[in-house]
């Protein structure tokens, strides 16, 4: 990589943490955690599809320890798993999202049905059963669990958000170029 595409690269990333842990911040007070999780989904997305794998990892790894910092984030605790949950869905999107599999469509199909799960196992196991333990098996709680199936359902509509802008995004980009 060139000296340029290196600065291009880190400030395309930082701008992207930057506008990540910005929405972050004005949508925690709405209450509405899927608003919140759907955005975030969706920037990591954008950021992976626009500007490259090493850029959506980033922003995946990044936002949760930012959102702790800034104390937008439930725990300290939860960033490692959120971070990693972040980065597997963002490798997804980089591994199908980009494939020619049919029309582009179906691999963003693909890579949005492949990511929502991949993110959920890997945060779901590693908050609620590594850090939390089995004390008592209630499936009703664990399911209500903000580490549970609010993770499909954020990552499920980040996806269909990107599914509906990617196109736009990615031709603004070529006729810039």
């Amino acid at each position: 990589m060139f000296k340029h595409e290196k600065i291009l690269w880190i400030t395309r990333t930082a701008v992207l943490i930057a506008i990540t842990v910005a929405l972050q911040a004005a949508t925690r007070p709405l209450g509405q955690p899927y608003i919140t999780g759907s955005i975030v989904n969706l920037m990591l997305i954008i950021s992976v599809m626009t500007c490259g794998l090493y850029s959506g990892l980033t922003v995946g790894a990044i936002t949760p320890i930012m959102a702790a910092l800034l104390v937008i984030a439930p725990s300290w605790l939860h960033a490692p798993f959120i971070s990693a949950g972040n980065m597997a869905l963002v490798l997804v999107w980089h591994l199908i999202g980009n494939r020619e599999i049919g029309n582009r469509y179906i691999a963003y199909i693909a890579a949005m049905i492949v990511g929502a799960l991949a993110k959920f196992v890997i945060i779901h196991f590693g908050v609620v059963w590594l850090m939390m333990g089995i004390r008592t098996f209630n499936v009703v709680a664990l399911m209500a669990n903000p580490f549970s199936i609010p993770q499909i359902i954020t990552a499920t509509i980040g996806g269909i958000c990107a599914i509906i802008l990617l196109p736009l995004l990615l031709k603004a980009i070529r006729e810039r170029h």
